[in-house]
């Protein structure tokens, strides 16, 4: 069965227009920037906002119609991690997870046996009678995650699912939740604002911005080629949109490019900020690629530090982003508002059509 979700909401400063499908066996990442309507997306199909229009079906099976079709929430077969897990803090771990089998009528010895099979097979048999507040980070996350799974929901919705731990819990908590979803054979909707999280735990990536969908494709195709600035800024990559001619690519933003391969029309321009170099002065030999450019911003970027430049009295492109070292720092004397020339060699660079 699939899940089919045409989905519009509207509100009197926002306006929701996405559709979204997810099969069996799919982890589907709903990915985009604060306000996107990532969360307002989830609660329509949690059942806990109704759509102003559209349908939410499973199959033949219809959830949310308006106006002549609504199922609440306790009647989807859905399970729900929240961002914050919202464990329930009066009951142990193993209570927690039978309450969703206990709510639907399952007796109390049988959910609890099934409570205690769920918690064991993510490594907690021997938390079972802890309270939330005893459990760390990473520990109530898996609770979370197997009290939505104990009542062998059609559709998982998680909730930005890693955003409450820290930094150095994160990465083992992730791997983990890879494999429990690998073994998941329903439909996994993931809600987040971290590209590595989608990049990482998901099968197909979908972008919304200002509530609408930008961009959709495997996590591989979406980082080789974005199609919006808040996509490239995800994946890392310089992007601008031109139109090429031959090997020259004149940019929307001004000035222009030279690339290796020759195309024509409209194109998007890729390139990574590692593809850019500097030099205090115009370096020997003219490289075609080579624009004098403001330093705007320096910031470390994991093992690497990020230079923003802006163009200096003269075509080039905007916001340029570049990757050097700490000795390049050093050996530049980098500071804000200094010149430098920035270099880019044509065969670094992707072109794509628009």
């Amino acid at each position: 069965m699939t899940l089919y979700a045409d989905l519009r909401v509207t509100r009197p400063s926002f306006e929701l227009e996405l559709d979204l499908t997810v099969e069996p066996g799919e982890v589907v990442a709903l990915l985009g920037p604060n306000g996107a309507g990532k969360t307002t997306a989830l609660r329509a199909i949690a059942g806990l906002l109704p759509i102003t229009a559209g349908q939410i079906r499973l199959d033949d099976e219809v959830w949310d119609e308006p106006p002549r079709t609504f199922r609440s929430a306790d009647r989807r077969p859905i399970g729900v991690v929240f961002q914050d897990y919202l464990l329930f803090d009066h009951m142990s771990a193993l209570e927690n997870v039978a309450f969703g089998p206990r709510a639907r009528g399952v007796d109390k010895r049988t959910a609890r046996a099934e409570a205690a099979r769920w918690l064991d097979t993510v490594g907690l048999a021997d938390h079972a009678r802890s309270r939330p507040r005893a459990l760390s980070g990473g520990q109530a996350q898996r609770v979370a995650l197997v009290r939505a799974l104990a009542t062998s929901p059609d559709l998982l919705l998680l909730d930005e699912p890693l955003a409450a731990l820290d930094a150095g819990t994160t990465l083992h908590v992730r791997a983990e939740l890879g494999q429990h979803l690998s073994r998941y054979h329903g439909r996994t909707l993931l809600v987040t604002h971290d590209p590595l999280d989608a990049m990482v735990l998901a099968d197909r990536l979908v972008i919304v911005e200002h509530g609408r969908v930008v961009q959709e494709g495997a996590p591989t195709d979406i980082a080789r080629r974005p199609r919006t600035d808040y996509v490239a800024q995800l994946v890392g990559l310089n992007l601008y949109r031109g139109v090429a001619d031959g090997t020259i690519v004149t940019l929307d933003t001004g000035g222009s490019l030279t690339i290796a391969a020759p195309t024509a029309g409209a194109v998007y321009v890729a390139f990574p900020p590692s593809a850019v170099s500097l030099y205090p002065e115009p370096p020997v030999g003219t490289p075609r690629n080579t624009w004098p450019m403001l330093v705007t911003g320096i910031e470390q970027h994991a093992h690497t530090v990020r230079i923003r430049l802006a163009p200096h009295n003269t075509p080039a492109p905007a916001t340029l982003l570049a990757d050097i070292t700490t000795a390049a720092v050093a050996d530049l004397h980098l500071a804000p508002g200094q010149l430098l020339h920035a270099t880019l060699k044509a065969t670094e660079v992707q072109t794509y059509p628009t």
